[in-house]
């Protein structure tokens, strides 16, 4: 199989790596990609992802006859449409099922018809009404988020009505606001592969998202994973019970099923689970967590998914634990510094060749006039394997202070709450 990913994240260059695993691959191509896709793959960086006239061009041209495509910005220029009208075989989901991420009301209306347990929740157009209602609840904490499509988890939790209100007034003038119940509990992400059959559940996460320790600050796209979570059978058959199943089986009868990936952010609460979003497309950096975990031959896998036969596939995955941690450019989130030189990582962890080191996944790092150049917020994520997460955090920051350019940081506490106490 020739196959085609479009990104240029840390999460596609997991993708990437997990391709060039394969027995079954005969090229490997990337748009744009980034110094680490380089190492495994073409980089094809003047082809822009999210053109579809132009990825169908670069399938003509390389003989690509498998679009991967597990990052957003491409799935809702209608890249998979495209592609699929003209025959070439994708991953993705199509336009008709990208509301379920595009577009909170509609999810949230999607879940009402399938009982599918999610916060408390109202939808507001306006200042007033908004101010009106938190000054009802004055000291309750609410999730504010934006109705459409929010990259790098864009929103707020607070109990504060000026600090609520100051978010809403950065949105509001454009789109609707989503106000949820703030939940306790343990934050979990789960990406399963779909075909109009059946599903493959991979290996369950828990993202790290704020800047600071003890998930303070402000929110990111996400500073760190571990992988797998030690859930009890009971927990994870209550999340496919009340939250997988009946979303793939709604999909399904609302003709809305799609060959892909499909991740569900949700929070164990003390009442079980509850779904919080859907994401049509890869997580970062639950992704990264996840791949080097995984045995199986992935071109096997979408194999079976173009054959609508997931469910009969068995994954195969290590027995180890992952802890991946994110290494981020100063002022990220909010104004991240670019143009920062990396420095080489040592040979021994630099293209993810020698068992036992940590992985390297790049994330905005571009080579430019042969050197490496942050061009982001997130820059490299290092993942530690071990035999559980103690062993896994150990072995990733043993390496962390290895991505050395000017102004890098990274949260240390990733993990810790698994294993403390």
């Amino acid at each position: 199989m020739r196959v085609l990913v479009l990104g240029s994240g840390a999460k596609d260059h997991a993708i990437t790596w997990l391709f060039s695993q394969s027995r079954l691959i005969e090229g490997l191509y990337v748009a744009g990609g980034n110094v680490g896709t380089a190492a495994i793959a073409v980089n094809l960086a003047d082809l822009d992802p999210s053109s579809p006239e132009d990825v169908y061009k670069a399938c003509l041209d390389y003989a690509i006859n498998f679009v991967f495509v597990g990052t957003e910005a491409p799935l809702f220029t209608g890249v998979i449409d495209y592609l699929n009208e003209r025959g070439i075989n994708t991953f993705g989901a199509p336009m008709h099922a990208l509301a379920l991420e595009g577009d909170r009301q509609f999810a949230r209306n999607f879940t009402g018809r399938h009982n599918i347990p999610v916060p408390g929740n109202r939808m507001f157009e306006d200042e007033q009404s908004l101010s009106q209602f938190l000054r009802r609840h004055e000291g309750e904490q609410f999730v504010l988020k934006k109705n459409a499509l929010a990259p790098s988890r864009i929103m707020i939790n607070s109990s504060d009505h000026d600090k609520l209100m100051s978010f809403a007034r950065t949105i509001l003038p454009k789109d609707a606001i989503m106000l949820e119940e703030s939940l306790k509990g343990l934050p979990i992400t789960i990406t399963v592969f779909t075909d109009n059959n059946g599903y493959l559940m991979l290996p369950l996460c828990s993202d790290y998202t704020h800047s600071e320790e003890g998930d303070s600050g402000a929110p990111t796209g996400g500073m760190g994973s571990i992988c797998p979570v030690p859930l009890d059978r009971v927990e994870k058959q209550a999340i496919i019970e009340q939250i997988i199943e009946p979303t793939l089986y709604g999909m399904r009868v609302e003709q809305i099923a799609y060959k892909g990936v499909l991740t569900f952010s949700v929070i164990i609460t003390n009442n079980g689970p509850v779904l919080v979003d859907y994401h049509v497309r890869f997580n970062d950096p639950a992704t990264q967590a996840i791949v080097p975990l995984i045995k199986s031959d992935i071109i096997e896998i979408l194999q079976a998914m173009d054959q609508d036969r997931l469910s009969e596939v068995t994954l195969s995955v290590t027995t180890q634990s992952a802890v991946a941690v994110v290494v981020a450019s100063r002022g990220y989130p909010e104004a991240p510094e670019t143009g920062k030189e990396v420095a080489p990582l040592p040979l021994s962890i630099r293209n993810n060749m020698f068992q036992g080191k940590p992985f390297v996944f790049y994330g905005a790092v571009q080579e430019k006039e042969g050197k490496a150049l942050t061009s982001g917020g997130r820059n490299i994520t290092l993942v530690g394997l071990g035999r559980n997460i103690i062993e896994a955090n150990k072995h990733a920051y043993e390496y962390v202070d290895e991505v050395q350019f000017d102004g890098a940081w990274y949260r240390s506490d990733i993990g810790n709450k698994f294993f403390e106490h």
